[in-house]
């Protein structure tokens, strides 16, 4: 069974959820992460939230809050929060009531209301509308703004806010029925603006609408002068289906400017049924497209008072027939028909009268449409079969391609385009004389989708991003946006795009946190979104600033190294910032920031911090100012130190976790100022060694003095009033008593400090493996040797499958015994286990896995007698497992007849405690039973080689592995007539294969094999008989390779390695020879072994070539082979370049092959040119195989040299062949003159340039007669036939393709017999061609058949083996036509005559 799949685990184990907020309401939400020191970051619009007024950010151990404080609509937005690559996303919603109040508080006149909407769906109140002499006609229902929460996504307002962000309420995308009424408003904050804002209203990309406010729109505006806002609204009034689609509110105030995107949703009002005229003729575009349709506005464009008749059987085209052309707009006006110029259109295809054509029969469709790749065919049907057509696209006459195909079936034409591109859609004409038809031809392109979308990164503040998608079509357009904006290719190549077959790649360099957002790729059939997250790097601090301690006069030096050398700081001294001057100065060298100060001053003492930009931590030192003082009256006072506690009780032990920065800061006093020493003890010495303790490590500093130890961690400094002790970095050896000693010349004080040292415990033993189940083991462990000086509280398991790297954590809270019961897992599969141990500092390393095991279920076998009541289940169970081991240590192995028990491997390297020293207990353990059943004997076991003293083995792995994993082989053998089997290697192999050597020479020997799981050995399969270790003769034989049988073609300089493998036993002696020469060992490496030989050649040159023969060899028996090596190089320059000729703007030029063609045929040669002012080269021929060309196109006046190159398959010649002489181009005359020729008089009287040739037919088949004939112009063609004109008979069809002139005569008789001619007559004259044709019958054939009644298909066959003629030949072929149709017989008696 296979394990199930395991979802990506989230570093959070809390997770914020979408809260509904009211207005002035404070929100928190609460996050919690896996580990205390995550690092989170909170996110608004995928922009990060720092702590402010507005927002708080609290961290307590694991758990994470964000305080949203007076909630206002402008929070409704998404919010989300990260901890290392784990996002998780989160809403804050605002009422939707309480968002109406507050437009009700913002709008200043709220009692134009619509009290009484008509049959509203929902018991909503209309938005209040402000009332003015221009309002609106309210008559029909309002319907407010539908919420962003309420829209399908593709109908979401745009949100996006730019750094000014004016808007304080954008207008929200609406839905309304056709003939109602909807309104949008919008406000805008005016407290920061100078004066009031310009707003615009668009429709689609460029429509303005303030031009359009009329009827059916009206724009207001108002400002409250409390709040200072200024609102603007758009009202739209009896909504139509094309006022749907894509809206734009814009507002702009000096340099500031902020725009919103919102979307109009018409939805059509039900209708009667029945068509009217006057609807074909609105515009209703909904796509809501830029492209969408405009809004009807054309009735505002004159005030008339026209009356509006919704009588249906008004019949509109028939009164605009008859009213003159002034009256239409009118008209249509009145009728309610918008598309005035459609309806022009159709009315003046309605008066129009179609005139017949004398040309065609068949004109072409109006329109095509066919799918872009495909290929479409026009027809046409013309009047005149002879008439000559002509095809035009777009004006252009259209010429024969591979794709232009023109066909010519009787009168009908042809013209069929292949595999249609977007440059065949255009118009298409077909010319006949003067007369033409014209259609126009729609390609349609299919929608280019997207097959692979863009996914989300994270990356590093500085990285490069790519974001990828596929779509479906080569070479198709896209557009890249980020937050739905257009990315363009700026001067910066901050962004770059590369296209790659269908693969398109979005190029961000050096992404910085401006960089996050969303983006999106669009094709015309599909988009992708991503989302960037740009991180900031971890600052690492190598090298922190000191406190220092200076004199007057002297030098103080803060110094710092952080990991990033680009990071600028800001010094500071008491939070203010230092500026360099005379004695400051500050220096930024790669890592390293320094703050020096020269002549250090009184005033310059306190504290100083480097702040690095962009991260939130800091680094601070105190500088201490050391003053002399001289006092002239000597005053002694003895020295004291002022501890709250000393002594070495556990109140008054000093508790650092390792790794932490110890610092004892000992108050003392003492005049003169006292010497300090500190020294530190034994670790745990007894009371009788405390009033003289031996001390290890000893410190002396006198008063302004700072000591360092010599590996930099401890520091000793003493200062007036101070004695400082400071270790960076506690270790565990660091715990112990330090002792402090002040002296002076009045006396000392001593004090005792106890230092405990705390940190993770160590990582407990290796742990065991008591039982195991189906799919559950029992796991024992023993605790850390060491707590690290707090008490563990628990342990956290983990365990993986053996072949796994990835492990998998059992618990997360810890677990406080030692004896743990680990479930799901499959049965059958190896698995590894290993623990952690936890105290109130944090946790341990992991422990070393325990040995493999596989759980299995446990299928004991009936024992004799039953164990006795009293005995404990567990113990029993705690020694049945088996623990897999590695190979190499895997277990010998045992003898027939062993338990499994008594095999079990003693090389371990791990043991448990109770098998090296068992407590004392009276009663033996019970021996563990055996675990699932083994696998079946190896089958297939067979000798593969032999030879004195080895011998290879090799067979099958079992047919049944039983209930565990196997876990090898093991092989044993013994001599004939032996018992004794001796394992023939230590452990087991998991091969299925085995060589075993040292074995006596001439002995017969025996050899067996066992497969073994944790079950323990299967049955041993052992070999039919006993084998002789003796070496077997085999002949030489050399199996060369299919490449090598071949010529083998290398560059020079390139590696030759040749591995011939051979047979042969005993080792065969190899020799090579080349050219029946031996070879020579500088040039030749030749390594040979017991299967193959191998010759070497590191850097092959043109003498290496050659044949090479290879022989092996045993005693007088031998087997050759020959292997042909070709070693190539580049060829040497051609030679002789000349310039033969030059004439007009041609040169021709001649050269002859090289000498050297690089031990290869030449295959081509590069021809370039080269004008003598510039001297750059061009290539004119490339791969050119003749030895003279002709270069063209040369500019008049220039004078240019040539030279050429040899190629071959190596490559081009180093050197090319120069030509010696110079071709110049003269120029010709300034005045040009026009040629005087005669015009050429191209007619010619028809003439038959193939004659008609006299036939003899069979009657019944079709029959043709064709001849040729030219003629300018092209003349008439009629046929006779005995001088009788045969041109409108439907007996006979005429052809003419290309001046080929074909009569075909339908299944003729002997009447259709006689003298056919074909006449041309043209302007110039005529010509007469005339033959004769005789048709034949066959003759009656009698048949020797007395059963036949009538032949069919089926007795073809018998009559042409028993057919006679009158004469009595056989007749042994038929025509065709008897096998398809059936003769007709007569019966007279036995014979039967068939006419044919």
């Amino acid at each position: 069974m296979p394990e199930p799949t395991k979802k990506i685990v989230s570093a959070f184990t809390k997770k914020p959820k979408t809260q509904t907020a009211e207005i002035g309401a404070t929100f928190i939400f609460e996050a919690e992460t896996e580990k205390p020191d995550v690092k989170v970051r909170w996110q608004r619009d995928s922009k990060d939230i720092s702590s402010s007024d507005k927002y708080t950010i609290s961290v307590e151990g694991n758990k994470h809050s964000l305080t949203i404080n007076n909630a206002v609509h402008e929070d409704a937005v998404g919010y989300a929060v990260i901890a290392g690559v784990s996002k998780v996303k989160f809403e804050l919603k605002i009422k939707e009531l309480e968002v109406k109040e507050l437009q009700k508080a913002v709008s200043p006149d709220p009692a134009a209301v619509d009290p009484k909407p008509e049959e509203p769906k929902e018991p909503k109140e209309a938005p209040p509308a402000p009332s003015e002499s221009t309002a609106p006609d309210t008559s029909g229902p309002v319907l407010d703004v539908v919420a962003p929460e309420a829209l399908p996504e593709s109908h979401h307002p745009d949100t996006r806010q730019d750094l000014t962000g004016l808007f304080t309420e954008k207008p929200y995308s609406g839905e309304v029925n056709a003939g109602e009424n909807i309104s949008f408003v919008a406000r805008v904050c005016g407290e920061s603006l100078l004066k009031k804002p310009t707003v615009k209203w668009f429709k689609g990309k460029w429509m303005d609408l303030a031009s359009k406010s009329g009827k059916h729109l009206q724009l207001k505006e108002h400002y409250d002068r409390n709040n200072k806002v200024y609102t603007f609204e758009m009202h739209v009034i009896a909504a139509k289906l094309n006022f749907a689609g894509a809206y734009r509110c814009e507002v702009s105030s000096r340099d500031k400017f902020d725009s919103c995107n919102f979307d109009l949703v018409v939805h059509e009002a039900r209708t009667t049924e029945g068509f009217d005229i006057r609807s074909a003729f609105r515009r209703t575009s909904t796509d809501g497209g830029d492209d969408s349709g405009e809004l009807d506005f054309s009735a505002l464009l004159k005030k008339r008072a026209v009356h509006m008749s919704t009588e249906p059987d008004v019949d509109v085209w028939e009164i605009l027939q008859k009213a003159p052309a002034s009256e239409y707009e009118k008209i249509a006006f009145q009728y309610g028909i918008t598309d005035l110029r459609g309806m022009l259109k159709r009315l003046k295809k309605m008066k129009k009268e179609e005139k017949k054509s004398a040309a065609f029969l068949r004109k072409l469709d109006p329109a095509y449409q066919v799918e872009k790749g495909h290929k479409i065919k026009l027809q046409i049907e013309v009047a005149n079969p002879d008439a000559e057509v002509k095809w035009l696209k777009n004006g252009q006459e259209i010429h024969p391609t591979g794709r232009y195909i023109f066909e010519s079936v009787g009168n009908k034409r042809f013209l069929t385009i292949n595999n249609c591109t977007l440059a065949d859609d255009a118009a298409y004409t077909c010319v006949v004389g003067d007369e033409k038809t014209v259609t126009e031809l729609f390609v349609k392109e299919p929608p280019v989708l997207i097959v692979r979308n863009l996914e989300d990164q994270m990356v590093m503040k500085g990285e490069r991003v790519e974001f990828e998608c596929e779509v479906s079509e080569e070479g198709a357009q896209v557009k890249w946006e980020k937050d739905g904006v257009e990315l363009t290719r700026d001067e910066s190549l901050k962004y770059r795009f590369k296209k790659d077959g269908c693969k398109h790649v979005l190029i961000i360099n050096d992404v910085t946190k401006e960089d996050c957002g969303h983006y999106r790729v669009k094709t015309n059939g599909g988009q992708s979104f991503a989302e960037l997250m740009v991180q900031e790097k971890e600052l690492e601090v190598y090298q922190s600033i000191a406190d220092l301690t200076v004199k007057a006069k002297d030098q103080a030096v803060f110094k710092c190294e952080v990991s990033d050398e680009n990071v600028k700081g800001i010094w500071y001294k008491n939070g203010v910032e230092v500026k360099p001057d005379a004695r400051t100065n500050v220096t930024h060298i790669g890592r390293i920031h320094k703050l020096t100060i020269d002549d250090v001053k009184p005033e310059d003492e306190g504290d100083y911090t480097f702040v690095p930009e962009g991260y939130a931590f800091n680094l601070s030192a105190k500088l201490n100012f050391l003053e002399v003082k001289i006092d002239f009256v000597p005053r002694q006072d003895p020295p004291k130190i002022h501890l709250d506690c000393m002594g070495r009780t556990s109140d008054s032990t000093i508790l650092v976790v390792a790794g932490n920065k110890l610092r004892l800061d000992v108050p003392i006093t003492g005049d003169p100022a006292p010497t300090v020493v500190w020294t530190k003890g034994e670790k745990g010495s007894s009371k009788e060694e405390e009033s003289h303790p031996e001390p290890r490590h000893t410190w002396t500093v006198k008063n302004g003095e700072v000591l360092t130890d010599s590996d930099g961690r401890v520091h000793v400094e003493s200062t007036k009033g101070h004695c400082i002790f400071t270790i960076e970095g506690a270790e565990r050896q660091d715990e112990g008593v330090y002792s402090v000693i002040v002296r002076n010349p009045a006396g000392e004080d001593t004090a005792d400090i106890n230092v405990k040292v705390v940190d993770v415990p160590d990582p407990p033993e290796a742990p065991r493996i008591l039982s195991v189940g189906e799919d559950s083991c029992v796991v024992q462990w023993d605790p850390p040797r060491f707590d690290g000086g707090q008490p563990v509280i628990g342990y956290v398991l983990e365990r993986k499958k053996k072949k796994s790297y990835r492990w998998m954590r059992l618990n997360f809270d810890p677990y406080k015994d030692t004896t743990y019961e680990a479930k799901r897992m499959i049965e059958g599969v190896a698995y590894e286990m290993r623990i952690y141990a936890v105290n109130a500092i944090g946790m341990s390393r992991p422990s070393a896995a325990s040995q493999p095991f596989v759980p299995v279920a446990e299928t004991k076998e009936p024992e004799p007698e039953a164990p006795p009541p009293e005995e404990p289940a567990q113990e029993a169970s705690a020694e049945a497992p088996v623990p897999l081991a590695e190979e190499e240590a895997a277990p010998a192995p045992p003898e027939d007849g062993a338990s499994p028990a008594e095999a079990a491997p003693t090389g371990q390297e791990e043991v448990p405690s109770a098998e090296v020293a068992p407590p004392p207990q009276p009663e033996p353990e019970p021996e563990p039973e055996p675990v699932g059943t083994p696998t079946s004997e190896p089958i297939g076991l067979c000798v593969d080689d032999i030879s004195d003293t080895t011998i290879s083995l090799k067979w099958r792995a079992p047919e049944r592995m039983g209930s565990a994993e196997l876990e090898g082989y093991g092989v044993e053998y013994c001599k004939e007539g032996s018992d004794e089997w001796i394992p023939a290697f230590s452990g087991l192999t998991e091969r299925a294969s085995v060589i075993i050597r040292d074995l006596p020479t001439g002995e017969k020997m025996q050899f067996r094999v066992r497969a073994y799981n944790m079950a323990g050995p299967s049955a041993p399969t052992t070999l039919q008989q006993a084998v002789t270790i003796r070496e077997i003769m085999q002949r030489p034989k050399i199996w060369l390779p299919r490449n090598l049988r071949q010529t083998l073609i290398k560059k020079v300089g390139e590696t030759i390695n040749l591995v011939i493998p051979f047979q042969g036993k005993p080792r065969p002696q190899v020799t090579w020879t080349k050219n029946d020469e031996l070879l020579d060992p500088k040039q030749v490496s030749i390594r040979n072994s017991d299967a193959d030989t191998i010759l070497f050649i590191r850097r092959s040159e043109r003498k290496d070539s050659g044949k090479y023969d290879v022989k092996v060899q045993i005693e007088n028996v031998e087997d050759k082979a020959e292997v042909n090596i070709q070693i190539v190089d580049l060829p040497g320059p051609p030679q002789n370049l000349k310039v033969m000729d030059v004439w007009g703007f041609n040169v021709a030029l001649e050269w002859k092959p090289p000498k050297d063609n690089g031990n290869c045929d030449i295959t081509g040669y590069s021809i370039q040119k080269a004008d003598k002012k510039t001297m750059e080269w061009y290539t004119v021929y490339d791969q050119y195989r003749r030895t003279n060309c002709v270069v063209s196109d040369l500019i008049m006046g220039n004078e240019y040299v040539f030279r050429v190159y040899a190629i071959n398959m190596v490559g081009l010649s180093p050197e090319p062949c120069l030509s010696k002489d110079s071709a110049y181009i003269q120029k010709t005359g300034i005045v040009y003159k026009h040629p005087s020729y005669k015009e050429h008089d191209f007619s010619e009287a028809p003439k038959f340039t193939h004659p008609l040739v006299s036939r003899s037919v069979i009657s019944g088949y079709n029959a043709t007669l064709s001849c040729s004939v030219r003629g300018i112009p092209k003349p008439k063609i009629t046929w006779y036939k005995n001088k009788m004109d045969i041109t409108n008979e439907a007996k006979y069809r005429m052809f003419s393709n290309q001046g080929v002139l074909t009569l075909e005569i339908r299944k003729p008789c002997p009447f259709d017999g006689g003298v056919y001619m074909c006449k041309a007559v043209n302007s110039s004259g005529e010509d007469i061609v005339e033959c004769k044709l005789e048709v034949r019958q066959f003759l009656g054939i009698t048949l020797n058949y007395d059963k036949l009644k009538c032949v069919t298909r089926a007795d073809t066959n018998y009559l042409r083996n028993h057919s006679r003629t009158e004469s009595g030949r056989q007749v042994s072929k038929f025509p065709y036509t008897m096998m398809t149709h059936s003769p007709v017989c007569t019966s007279d008696g036995a014979d039967i005559k068939c006419i044919l």
